[in-house]
Formats: structure tokens, sequence, C-alpha cells
């Protein structure tokens, strides 16, 4: 079987946890990684299953997300298919769910896919890679949410161990009969 993961990443780190999920599953699946922004002209019927990660940065997503949605919404719903969303939000326990995080939410609220998993992951925070302002207006969320407001750390608040668990129920979605 063939599944095609697809992942919106700002940072990096929405593609780390793209590629940790697609290394997971080689044993039982062949996985193509590719970045949504490269996905224009991509053929969904050479993939049984489709798993699409995306980065929330100053409460979006990447408009291609949505884009990328909307044009394949039919074909998405009629397959196995899932959606992670990574952002800093969920580095609370109580944000980490599609019902409890607002963007993921709100996401799923609007979107004509529907897809069969779905989860959240908390991201990472890498002030020295940000540019000036990115820096700057992070740094002032977090100082708002209680977040690390130092701006010489990086901080990976990923959970692997909820990575790998959403890998291993991907790899078994089905189709609905």
């Amino acid at each position: 079987m063939k599944a095609l993961i697809l992942y919106s990443s700002r940072d990096g780190q929405t593609r780390s946890i793209a590629s940790y999920i697609a290394n997971k599953l080689q044993d039982t699946l062949r996985c193509d990684v590719i970045d949504l922004l490269q996905a224009d002209n991509i053929d969904l019927t050479q993939y049984q299953q489709v798993l699409i990660g995306a980065s929330v940065r100053y409460g979006h997503f990447h408009p291609t997300l949505g884009k990328f949605v909307k044009r394949h919404a039919e074909q998405l719903n009629r397959m196995p298919s899932a959606f992670f969303s990574v952002n800093l939000t969920a580095r609370k326990a109580d944000k980490r769910s599609p019902q409890t995080n607002a963007y993921t939410r709100k996401f799923l609220l609007a979107s004509p896919w529907q897809p069969k998993q779905c989860a959240v992951f908390a991201g990472a925070l890498r002030y020295p890679r940000y540019r000036w302002l990115d820096r700057v207006m992070i740094q002032l969320i977090m100082r708002m949410t209680g977040g690390e407001t130092d701006s010489s750390k990086e901080v990976e608040y990923t959970d692997w161990q909820q990575v790998e668990r959403f890998a291993q129920e991907f790899g078994h979605i089905q189709y609905e009969k």
C-alpha cells in the first residue's frame, strides 16, 4: 500500500513530524512525504491513504492548506485520510485535542473535508532561528500565555509518543464500507 503525507511547515517542526510518521510506517506502508506547497499537480488516485499536517502561525494555517482541501475534498472524503495540526498552544495538555484546540476545531468546522483521524501536536519554539519581528511577536504571545520568553532558547514541546501512537492509528485506518 502507498500513502501520501503532505505537510505545511513554516519552521520545520511539522516537516519533522511528517517524516517521523513516514519512518514509523515504513514497514507497512510506502510513504511519499511532500511539502503542500509542491503538491499542486498531485494525483491522489496513486495513493490508498492521505495524511495532511499543517502548522499554525499567528492563529492561522498557511492558505495553501485551505486551497488544497477545497480542491480535493470530495476525493479526500472517499479515502482513508487523516489530519494533524502543529501549534504552540498545544504545549498545554488541555489544548492538545481537535475538540479543545481552537485552531484545529475552527479549521475542521469550516472544512469540506472530514478526515477519519485527527490529532493536535505541540510544536517547537526556535527563538534563535526566527527573524527579528517574528521573535518579538512570538515572545509577546508567549508572555501573554505563560510560555517561554527567553529569546536565546530553543524548546521542543512535541510529544513524540503521541505522534507515534497517531502514526500507528493512521497505519490502520481503512476505507469505510
